[in-house]
This record gives structure tokens, C-alpha cells and sequence, in this order.
């Protein structure tokens, strides 16, 4: 089954509380994205679902069986780091034969095919890969690892537009073919929202949400038009995101979209767009 449950998680860093009491449940077989702005506490979330860290605080369960010092339970989970700790001097194909040690199912054919298709060169050494390429070389050995939890921090680190469209699709076909849980932390929101099935948004330590991406595009929407008349329209709502030009305003309503006041909005001559989830974010935890 591959579920996930934090538990009450709480980690310092010296006086900094980087988690503040933390509890959320991943379901498995699903692609989540993990947003948050720098220092949120989206890196140390990972570390601690991979015993990189200890928590101060809690536990981390999977499957009902704690992850701390439990090896056969992180040999189910990749973790994609934004840094390269991987040896320098092996070459990429050697980094292959290695990794197999430990995540017995890596598929070494797979691994090789998609290097052809990134044009990823397999007898290049570690240390000579540009910052793209050691992003397209670290998520190669993600996806062929066959873990059925992969961690992605920052995955599209470096790539071109052209490699980063080609890395969604294999993350998709990745998923269809053999279902895993995905969770994808990124800075490029709107570029992966078609990827993700939910979103988990932290703020300083905490879960601000954790909801179905339609859920969440449906939670909110955009009113603008003449800025008295926009006014007039979220007296009494709750709203974010205020943008003004000269006499033209807009907010992001925060009510499900259904309730649009459509027949107030056409006498006030405003008129109604979707949120995009990049900006929803921006909005929630600025």
C-alpha cells in the first residue's frame, strides 16, 4: 500500500522551529506536489521521510511500521535531492551498477533507454555533467529505481523547456505503467500543476493545505472590473491577492466558484476568470 502518516512532527534547528507540529496522511498512488516558499520547511520534510534528520518530535509511519532506522521500509523510498551527493569520479553507467545494490528492482535497461532518450551520456563521469544534466542523471536513477515512493526536490533544476516536457511525460507514463506515490517539490507551480493530483502547501512549518488540485482551483476565483464596483461586489467576503491599476482592481475571492454572484457581477459590469494555482499559492502564503 505505500501509506504515509506524520504524526505531531516538530524539528529545530537550534532555537528555529523548522516543523510545528506536523500531521499529514499520503495516500499511496498518487502524484503530489509539496509547495512552499524558501524555508517553508519543505526540504526538511523530506530529509525526515528519508532519516536524513530526526525529528524533535513524533513519528513517521509507513505502512503502520516506523521509518527510523528502518531500512526495509526506506528501500521503498527514492529520494531526488537538490544536492549531488553522488560519487564524482563514477561514471554515470557505474552509478547504475551501484545503485542496484541498493534498490535491488533498479531496472539498469531502463535506466539506459531513457539516458537515449534525455541524450544523457552514460560514459561521462558524474562531476563533468552540467547542472541540467545532473538533474536529467538524478532523475534517471529515480524512475529506474523502481522505489514505490519517489521524493523529488527541485527535479527540473538546470533543464531546457524541451527536457523538462519530456520529463513530466516519462514521469506520467512512469505512473500509469506501474502506479507509485510521487511527490514533487518545486518552485514552477503553474508548469507542473498539470502533473500533480494534490497539493500540499506549507507555510512556516505548518500545513496550509492539503487538497485535490481541482479542489483547490475550485475554492477560488477572480472578480475584476472598476475598483469601487469590485468593492462593492467582496463586501463581506473573505478575498487575497488585491491588484490594483489606476481604476481597475482585482482580488481573488476565496468561496467555492460555484457561488459567483453572476447577476450581481453583470450590474456591476465586473467579470470573473479561474485562479491559477501558481498564483492562488502566492497569494495563500505571501
Amino acid at each position: 500500500m505505500n501509506s504515509i502518516e506524520v504524526k505531531n512532527i516538530t524539528k529545530y534547528y537550534g532555537n528555529t522551529k523548522a516543523l510545528d507540529d506536523v500531521s499529514i496522511t499520503i495516500e499511496p498512488n498518487k502524484i503530489y506536489g509539496l509547495l512552499g516558499r524558501n524555508g517553508a520547511g519543505k526540504t526538511t520534510l523530506l530529509n525526515l521521510l528519508t532519516n536524513k534528520i530526526f525529528p524533535n518530535k513524533g513519528n513517521i509511519t509507513l505502512d503502520g511500521e516506523s521509518i527510523f532506522e528502518n531500512d526495509k521500509a526506506l528501500n521503498n523510498i527514492f529520494y531526488m535531492m537538490e544536492k549531488n551527493l553522488f560519487p564524482e569520479t563514477m561514471k554515470v553507467k557505474e552509478v547504475f551498477k551501484w545503485t542496484k545494490e541498493f534498490y535491488t528492482s533498479f531496472d539498469d535497461d531502463y535506466a539506459k533507454s531513457l539516458s537515449g532518450k534525455f541524450g544523457l551520456n552514460i560514459n561521462k563521469k558524474v562531476k563533468g555533467l552540467s547542472t541540467g544534466y545532473t538533474s536529467i542523471f538524478k532523475a534517471i536513477l529515480a524512475l529506474a529505481s523502481n522505489a514505490n515512493v519517489l521524493l523529488l526536490d527541485e527535479p527540473v533544476l538546470g533543464l531546457d523547456a524541451n527536457h523538462r516536457d519530456l520529463l513530466y511525460k516519462e514521469l506520467l507514463t512512469s505512473y500509469n505503467e506501474r502506479p507509485k506515490t510521487i511527490i514533487i517539490s518545486t518552485h514552477l507551480i503553474e508548469e507542473v500543476s498539470e502533473v500533480l493530483e494534490e497539493a500540499i502547501i506549507i507555510k512556516a512549518g505548518k500545513i496550509l493545505a492539503k487538497k485535490s488540485v481541482e479542489e483547490l482551483l475550485e475554492s477560488a476565483y477572480t472578480v475584476s472590473g472598476e475598483a469601487s464596483n469590485v468593492d462593492s461586489y467582496i463586501s463581506g467576503k473573505e478575498y487575497i491577492g488585491e491588484e490594483t491599476m489606476g481604476r481597475f482592481k482585482s482580488v481573488t475571492v476565496l468561496e467555492n466558484s460555484s457561488k459567483q454572484n453572476k447577476e450581481l457581477a453583470r450590474k456591476l459590469d465586473l467579470e470573473f476568470s479561474n485562479v491559477e494555482l501558481q498564483k492562488l499559492f502566492i497569494n495563500l502564503t505571501n
